[in-house]
Parts: C-alpha cells; sequence; structure tokens
C-alpha cells in the first residue's frame, strides 16, 4: 500500500468511516466505546465540530482511516490535546495508524496545545503502544483491569503523554 493521504473528512466519507469505527468497536480489542452503540450515536461521538478536526486517511479513494482529535478537557485542561484514531483491518500494519497520529501531533503543535494525552491505550494493543512511543510518547500510568478483552479477560487501559 502507498502512504495514505490525510485530509479532512467530507459528508461523502461518513459511510466508509462507519465501517471502520463499527469494525473496530465490535472487535472489542483495542477501543473501549460500547460494541452496540448505533450508527447516529457514532456520527454525533466522532464528527466533532470545530475548533476539533476530523480526518480520514484516504489511498486512492478508499478510506483506511479515520482519526478526531480536539482539547483534552475544558477551561484549564484546554491546553492538552487529544484523540482517537482507527485503522481499517485490511490497512494494519502498513502505515495508517502512523500517518493519523503524526498528523493528529502536527495538528496540536500548530493549534499551540503543550501536550498530546491518549486516555485509554488498551495495554494488550502492542501496535499501538510500540507506535506511540516510536514518537516519542510515555506511559504515565496504567488502569489495572480497566478494559475487559474478549479473549484476554481484564487487561489494563495505559495513559500515553506526549510533551510538544
Amino acid at each position: 500500500m502507498q502512504s495514505p493521504t490525510i485530509r479532512e473528512a467530507h459528508d461523502g466519507d461518513w459511510p466508509q468511516m462507519w465501517s471502520i469505527i463499527r469494525d473496530v468497536i465490535t472487535e472489542q480489542r483495542t477501543i473501549p466505546y460500547d460494541p452496540g452503540m448505533s450508527e447516529p450515536d457514532a456520527r454525533r461521538m466522532w464528527q466533532l465540530p470545530a475548533p476539533a478536526r476530523v480526518v480520514v486517511a484516504a489511498d486512492d479513494h478508499r478510506v483506511v482511516g479515520t482519526a478526531n482529535m480536539y482539547a483534552n478537557r475544558q477551561g484549564p485542561g484546554s491546553h492538552v490535546a487529544s484523540g482517537t484514531l482507527m485503522v481499517a483491518a485490511q490497512a494494519r500494519g502498513t502505515g495508517v495508524g502512523r500517518a493519523l497520529t503524526t498528523d493528529m501531533i502536527d495538528w496540536a503543535r500548530r493549534n499551540g496545545f503543550a501536550a498530546v494525552q491518549f486516555n485509554a491505550v488498551v495495554d494488550t494493543n502492542k501496535a499501538a503502544v510500540r507506535l506511540y512511543e516510536s514518537l516519542g510518547f510515555v506511559t504515565l500510568g496504567v488502569a489495572p483491569g480497566a478494559f475487559r478483552h474478549p479473549t484476554q479477560g481484564f487487561v489494563g487501559l495505559r495513559i500515553m503523554w506526549l510533551d510538544l
């Protein structure tokens, strides 16, 4: 696969984005979202209004990943960015996650954030942990047993941090 193009998401991208989001959340392996989430609820949760940003990773005319990014908290915590990214099963391990994460970091820097914090990285998601660490993130702590994995039982959720 060639390097994906990261671009702002458009309304017409939603069907492909929903397909990825639905698959990731129903796998119940990497994202602590309700696997029974409806499409309208997912769209409201994912398609955040500005100043947040929603992007897709596209390979030709096919969406192979998506991310949203935003201030982690309002008010006194608004100087820390956060976000979530999801990659289509067929595109995992091909650099899509790296491209989305790098784009998120660049967005956070351009917008004056002091850091990026991922609030809930599933400890058994070794590919994501390795990727984030390779980009300079550190694990601040692990909430033991905070994620119910379908085959490994209760596993930890990491809080990962990158100073910008």
